[in-house]
């Protein structure tokens, strides 16, 4: 198979820059394993500084990073609260449970991702001998199937300290919390600054080929890593990956801002065609209902792909567009120009 030249289907399908290839071919490598790659070292310092954390973890994918944080906080037989469609529940096939033994708490998401704090607080459980006991609360920024939405530091803030009265550990999945400071124009450090543990991407909108970082406390780093090795993500030269990170966090991050205005301009040239109704853009993400008489989403999918253009069907009426590294301005005037070809 081979991609759509307009692909919008998700912001993973950045290739890497020309920066990052040749940093990547002239990496100095070692054993991470063995703590002896420097610049997998470089990669992790660097993230953990930005976040003004004490240590960092490369890992493999944000899937793992997720995991690894959360078997670090907790125990089989404890809980997590999460959103009902948060990515840690919806997309990682429950990995916290399959491979922790770690359950799920569920609270009902926002249209605007958060979890609203009261709803927290009813989910933490009591100690009783009935009951699993509630170890720690993740939140996820942005937040990916609530329209790409972000939250502030002001929320993230109050939900720390419902965490720390009730003893409890704070995860992010910050997949995608760069394009969540761009948007707010806040320091990152301003959105996780009393987190226990942050998980984000190099591989989405700052365009690394593979990877994401963990950071924390030297404590919780280091439990984070001897999980990573249990899961089989205990990586020998990976300074050739790291090398592509340290690129993203140096070069790539102001021009996120680049997407969000692709992701405006693609949704208010959708609003002027009928049949379409775009939800609100937040940041890089755009959702939009398909009402028409001769499509469906899957089958309006299907014909976008036909004219060389990716989009991505959730379910019969919803599909999501993503704006990315590659994708410019004329990308998307092309592919409102095709909608209005297939639709009017």
């Amino acid at each position: 198979m081979t991609p759509p030249r307009i692909d919008l289907r998700s912001d993973t399908v950045t290739q890497p820059t020309p920066a990052m290839r040749e940093a990547m071919a002239r990496a100095h490598v070692g054993d991470d394993v063995f703590g002896e790659d420097p610049t997998v070292n470089q990669l992790e310092a660097m993230a953990a500084a930005m976040f003004d954390k004490e240590a960092g973890l490369l890992v493999s994918s944000g899937t793992q990073g997720n995991l690894v944080s959360l078997l670090a906080h907790c125990q089989r037989g404890d809980e997590v609260i999460m959103g009902h469609n948060s990515h840690t529940y919806n997309y990682e096939q429950v990995g916290t449970a399959v491979l922790g033994g770690i359950a799920p708490r569920i609270v009902m998401n926002q249209p605007d991702g958060i979890l609203r704090l009261e709803d927290i607080e009813a989910a933490i459980m009591p100690d009783n001998v009935h009951f699993g006991i509630t170890r720690a609360i993740s939140l996820e920024n942005t937040h990916n199937r609530c329209g790409g939405a972000f939250l502030t530091p002001e929320y993230t803030d109050a939900v720390a300290a419902l965490a720390q009265r009730y003893g409890l550990k704070l995860h992010i999945d910050g997949a995608r919390i760069f394009n969540a400071a761009i948007a707010q124009e806040v320091d990152v450090k301003a959105l996780t600054r009393h987190a226990d543990s942050v998980t984000f991407c190099l591989s989405k909108g700052l365009s690394a080929p593979v990877g994401s970082v963990v950071v924390g406390s030297r404590a919780f780093i280091k439990r984070a890593r001897r999980a990573r090795k249990m899961l089989g993500g205990g990586m020998r030269q990976a300074g050739v990956i790291a090398a592509a990170g340290i690129v993203a966090l140096t070069e790539m991050i102001d021009r996120l801002r680049e997407d969000h205005a692709n992701a405006r301009r693609l949704a208010n040239g959708l609003s002027r065609i009928p049949g379409i109704q775009p939800e609100p853009v937040h940041t890089n993400i755009v959702y939009f209902h398909v009402d028409h008489p001769r499509f469906n989403a899957r089958t309006l999918q299907k014909a976008l792909l036909a004219e060389d253009v990716g989009v991505l069907a959730l379910g019969p009426g919803r599909i999501r567009a993503v704006t990315h590294y590659g994708i410019e301005a004329e990308d998307i005037e092309e592919t409102l120009d095709i909608f209005a070809s297939l639709l009017q």
